[in-house]
């Protein structure tokens, strides 16, 4: 009797042949965690299920999303449109999306406008009127530096992906590092070689903790800020493509062991000719 967990060579080699449309290793490794190794009936159905539930999955809930982005910003930008500029006076159906399209062309021509000096003026009289706010102020000026930061091009954003020991010795958590302390903090604590860094919370990356600490206690890493956030969200399911975490901890381990200075050693002191009790000893 031949075993039916046995595979056909030529149709494993027919199955590995490259050049099929999403052949590549996420969706080998996909399928092939969730081939069912078993000849059971329910056992083969229970993994084409699961298998069509994580292709399904995340296109149904991305669709829906988008959905109800377009919806949302429809309905926040679709009274302040003119009934005669809509295509619904024209046409006889409802056509998702207007509102986010002269929503974008707002922004844009808000920008252009801010731009030159005209709209500058008008801007930092805007400015200054919520400055004026005793409650606004305070959340304007917040929701400004998070949007300058997150959007602008030369907003401070997070610069590199490091590793820190938390919380002992052995133990090491993902930070994000966002540059050199205040010059306050700098002064008070009396060491130059401090850094800014935040460690995430997981799986919830916007809490955490800031943290002041020697430069030389933070290991630099060479992973993406995208993958490091991957890494955070999903509690070090999705790891980064090109190395291990470990493997990226040894490396900027050996980088920092050959950038720190070596002590120079004392010249060597030379030794005159033998006197004659040494000699005699």
């Amino acid at each position: 009797m031949t075993n039916s967990d046995d595979k056909n060579p030529k149709q494993e080699n027919e199955r590995r042949k490259p050049g099929l449309p999403g052949d590549d290793e996420e969706d080998h490794s996909l399928f092939g965690a969730l081939e069912p190794t078993s000849s059971h009936f329910l056992a083969r159905l229970r993994g084409y299920f699961l298998t069509g539930l994580i292709i399904v999955g995340p296109v149904a809930i991305t669709i829906y999303v988008v959905w109800w982005f377009i919806n949302l910003v429809d309905g926040l930008v679709r009274p302040l449109i003119p009934d005669a500029y809509l295509p619904d006076s024209l046409l006889p159906f409802n056509i998702p999306g207007v509102g986010l399209v002269f929503g974008i062309v707002g922004l844009m021509l808000i920008g252009a406008l801010a731009a030159n000096l005209f709209g500058r003026t008008i801007v930092s009289y805007g400015v200054i009127l919520l400055d004026r706010m005793p409650v606004v102020r305070g959340v304007y000026r917040l929701l400004k530096q998070i949007f300058t930061t997150v959007f602008a091009k030369q907003g401070t954003s997070f610069k590199r992906v490091g590793l820190i020991e938390f919380p002992r010795r052995g133990l090491y958590v993902i930070v994000f590092v966002s540059g050199d302390p205040p010059g306050e903090i700098k002064e008070k604590l009396d060491d130059d070689e401090l850094m800014t860094v935040f460690m995430p919370n997981a799986p919830n990356p916007t809490t955490g903790f800031v943290l002041f600490m020697p430069a030389k206690d933070v290991i630099l890493l060479d992973m993406a800020i995208d993958d490091g956030v991957k890494l955070v969200i999903s509690a070090g399911l999705v790891a980064p493509k090109q190395n291990k975490l470990k493997e990226l901890a040894d490396e900027a381990k050996a980088k920092q062991g050959k950038s720190e200075p070596q002590t120079p050693k004392g010249p060597a002191v030379k030794k005159g000719p033998a006197t004659e009790e040494e000699t005699a000893a």
